[in-house]
């Protein structure tokens, strides 16, 4: 007997309520403070507030193609066009939405869905995998590894409406929803555009890489293929960051059947292929490469790319000492970046021979700099 899904509905309201408005403001700002924006917004947030309230109860907001930046990044040597929207309101109304439905987002996501989730990150990804190895060699001999060919910009948005409707029956909750995932292909009137005039490669589809809703959308979008390997599969060892596939078997056949049936559910339910760059391999002869680091039995190593940039980075640094330049901020920042990196994995002579000569500097920025700096906005607070 199939079991019945709650669906949640009398959401919608709650989004614009001032007390959801305030914490949804609290989250965006974090690490933004000093956006003019966000200055702008704390100067007078009832007024701002009201503004949103406004335009959410009569159901005047509008988010499309024009509201959007695009900006280029290159991750791991691709280029990815990241889609940013002003902070007014855009990015307000997005935590306001997901402070009220992430939860139950959440409770819909298999214990083995990693990526922008809470508590579920990099090193929560890369510890379950850890312990798999460890634990259970005997069912862990083969590693079937694969993605999802151009995920985001080809999420069929039909398709992505409809898992939300398996969870709620909120109509207008459902209809700013709608509105957010079909947002880069509407024009200012909400209409749907000419596919000749679309910013997007791939016509209506697409969601936009980058924004908050898409992070949690992206999870929740394929949660329907997580369900169908771990309940009806009965896949025991799977690992999913974002659009990242790890399964570990102890035959190599049964993962290529599997990666089959995978490539034909992903068409046939999701209307998404896999890349053809996959890999069936056994795991002890080369690790698995997962979540920047390279998973062995006993030890983890940094991704080899993650090294190279380490040692080129800290070269530079130890460079710029050496000529007597200033130590600074990112210098600062790309030194602790990399220790976290470390601190998860077998780095200890990576550290020892890039890192460490370098702590006296950034031990030295620290105190004179940091340390000072927040000192000083301690006293101006307490004297304001």
């Amino acid at each position: 007997m199939v079991a019945k899904i709650k669906r949640y509905g009398n959401i919608y309201s709650k989004i614009y309520e001032t007390d959801n408005l305030k914490l949804a403001h609290k989250r965006a700002k974090e690490d933004k403070s000093y956006y003019r924006e966000v200055k702008r917004i704390d100067e007078n947030p009832e007024y701002y507030f009201k503004q949103i309230q406004d335009i959410l109860e009569n159901k005047n907001y509008l988010v499309s193609q024009a509201d959007y930046r695009m900006m280029k990044k290159n991750d791991r040597g691709k280029e990815r066009i990241l889609y940013v929207l002003d902070y007014f309101p855009h990015r307000i109304i997005q935590h306001a939405l997901m402070i009220q439905i992430e939860d139950i987002i959440f409770k819909n996501l298999i214990g083995s869905t990693f990526s922008s989730l809470p508590t579920r990150g990099i090193h929560k990804a890369s510890s379950k995998l850890k312990n798999d190895l460890k634990n259970n060699a005997r069912n862990t001999q083969f590693c079937l590894q694969m993605d999802i060919r151009k995920f985001y910009p080809n999420v069929d948005h039909e398709v992505n409406k409809l898992q939300y409707r398996r969870i709620f029956k909120d109509k207008e909750l459902l209809w700013l929803i709608d509105m957010i995932i079909d947002s880069l292909c509407l024009d200012d009137n909400g209409l749907k555009i000419d596919l000749t005039e679309s910013i997007l490669e791939d016509g209506e589809k697409g969601i936009a890489i980058g924004s908050l809703f898409s992070q949690w959308d992206g999870n929740f979008n394929l949660s329907k293929l997580d369900h169908w390997l771990k309940e009806d599969k009965k896949v025991k060892f799977y690992y999913r960051y974002c659009d990242d596939l790890v399964i570990l078997e102890n035959n190599k056949e049964k993962l290529h059947k599997l990666r089959k049936e995978i490539q034909v559910y992903l068409k046939d339910n999701l209307k998404l292929d896999l890349k053809d760059n996959y890999k069936i391999f056994p795991v002890g002869k080369q690790g698995i490469d997962f979540v920047g680091y390279r998973h062995f039995r006993e030890y983890t190593l940094l991704r080899k790319s993650t090294s190279k940039r380490l040692i080129r980075k800290m070269r530079d640094i130890q460079n710029k000492m050496e000529r007597g330049e200033e130590f600074t901020e990112s210098d600062y920042g790309s030194m602790n970046s990399y220790k976290g990196w470390l601190k998860w994995c077998n780095g200890h002579n990576l550290y020892i021979k890039w890192i460490r000569p370098l702590e006296i500097y950034a031990k030295q920025y620290y105190k004179e700099v940091i340390k000072d700096e927040s000192k000083r906005n301690a006293e101006n607070s307490k004297n304001s």
